[in-house]
């Protein structure tokens, strides 16, 4: 019989997982919407664009919320607004109209992601019991955000585009009969606290504006005009964002709890993980479509069997890395392997595409690299931080990685559009994911260092 623990990591990790999917699924979809509507590439880039503003902007405010309200009763929400703004984009009659479902879905993604951490977290308090329903709760995204590419494609291409957001409405409607019948109902606090819901706006359009500069900076030479405005009105926001965080009486973030360097340091790698992996799936992409000429569906199922490699990892390797090591060893080895990755990929252009060799880097870096530094990652940004707190220390985290997978793409195209990169298109690229892994090792090892610092004082 399941225990009732399990059937709450059932239902979260469900949640999770179409969460993820759909950051990934719509990629290969897109071209059949773009001939739907006659779009223009340009503008049907916006699907998914929303998506990950929206999702990126909204998350802090998302586990502030699971703090104050519920953490049952937020992921309840954001289930329930995903399920009808899946329907609603299936359904849209109009590019404009599935624009605008995208952006609310993505709010809803920013509500289920930091509650369901949440509740995991607090569902499971011993150490070693918490390591392995995190493994197997990060195996759900890494299967998730693996396997949407091939889905999505094999989906549009057979039942039409609007199935990939139609196969969302069956299961998440029974995770939230799920998520009411079994996961712990919030438990009402004597003390009434605020949302402080302006900073939570004031947040989101900071990070909507940076996430926008992010994405135009590929058209700088265009858009040069733009990006200053957005550039000044960044710096204003971001001014009035800290002052009123440092003012207000129960702001929307402590900043006490990020006076911890630990903290701000692990959010700095989390960033940087966000960056490699996502640009890494990019320049991956470029390789075995252009360099190798293999289709893109193809190309999607030759990557499928490294998420179901992440997922093994999640569940066995890495709560046996954490329970005969520590955290901050199992970082370490995590971004080692995404190193290794970055450096395999190297090799293997400058072999002429050594097809085992590009196999190896993806195995370093979709199976056992984002596996194990994701979970240890997550678990190093609560370290120490109260309880209460998790829902908007964790939303922090998924903020920081989608932020640095935007700035980290950002960065590639700047790349890859230097003229001396012409002849070394895969190769520059891969240099700059090693060296964003570098700092990341570099960042990780301050830590260890500062930890063991810590541990001799207290001796």
């Amino acid at each position: 019989m399941i225990s009732n623990k399990n059937l709450i990591l059932i239902t979260t990790s469900t949640g999770i997982f179409f969460e993820a999917l759909d950051i990934a699924i719509i990629n290969l979809a897109m071209p059949l919407v773009q001939v739907e509507y006659g779009l223009t590439a340009d503008t049907v880039q916006w699907v998914q664009t929303l998506y990950v503003l929206v999702y990126g902007g909204f998350l802090i405010l998302g586990g502030k919320a699971s703090d104050v309200i519920g953490r049952k009763i937020i992921f309840i929400s954001g289930c329930t607004l995903f399920l009808f703004t899946s329907l609603g984009a299936g359904l849209s009659s109009s590019f404009e109209l599935l624009a605008i479902f995208r952006a609310i879905q993505g709010l809803a993604a920013a509500l289920m992601m930091p509650s369901a951490l949440s509740i995991i977290t607090n569902t499971f308090t011993e150490k070693q019991e918490r390591s392995k329903a995190l493994g197997i709760f990060s195996s759900f995204a890494a299967i998730g955000s693996g396997s949407g590419l091939s889905i999505g494609g094999i989906i549009a291409t057979y039942w039409g585009w609007q199935w990939v957001f139609f196969i969302n409405v069956p299961v998440i409607a029974l995770t939230i009969l799920m998520a009411y019948l079994y996961i712990d109902s919030d438990v009402k606090t004597s003390y009434k606290t605020s949302l402080d819901l302006f900073s939570g706006l004031l947040l989101t359009t900071t990070l909507t504006m940076i996430s926008y500069f992010v994405h135009e900076l590929g058209n700088y030479a265009k858009n040069y005009t733009l990006l200053i405005m957005l550039l000044v009105a960044i710096c204003l926001s971001s001014w009035l964002l800290i002052r009123r965080l440092s003012r207000h009486k129960e702001p929307l973030i402590d900043m006490a709890l990020f006076s911890n360097s630990t903290i701000i340091t692990t959010n700095v790698v989390i960033a940087l993980l966000g960056a490699i992996f996502t640009g890494y799936l990019f320049v991956i992409s470029l390789v075995l479509q252009q360099h190798m000429h293999i289709s893109a569906a193809r190309a999607g199922l030759i990557l499928f069997p490294f998420s179901l490699l992440s997922a093994i990892v999640a569940k066995i390797l890495t709560p046996k890395l954490l329970k005969y090591t520590n955290v901050h060893i199992t970082a370490i080895i995590g971004m080692v392997c995404m190193l290794a990755g970055t450096v395999m990929l190297i090799i293997a252009t400058t072999l002429q595409y050594d097809f085992v060799l590009i196999l190896v880097s993806v195995a370093c870096i979709s199976g056992f690299g984002i596996a194990i530094c994701f979970t240890s990652l997550v678990m190093l940004s609560i370290q120490g931080t109260p309880v209460q707190h998790h829902g908007v220390v964790s939303s922090v985290a998924t903020t920081a990685h989608f932020l640095g997978a935007g700035l980290g793409l950002s960065l590639l195209s700047l790349a890859i559009q230097l003229p001396l990169v012409s002849e070394f298109v895969t190769v520059v690229p891969a240099m700059v994911l090693s060296v964003f892994a570098c700092v990341g090792i570099g960042c990780l090892l301050t830590i260890q260092h500062k930890s063991q610092l810590e541990k001799k004082i207290l001796l």
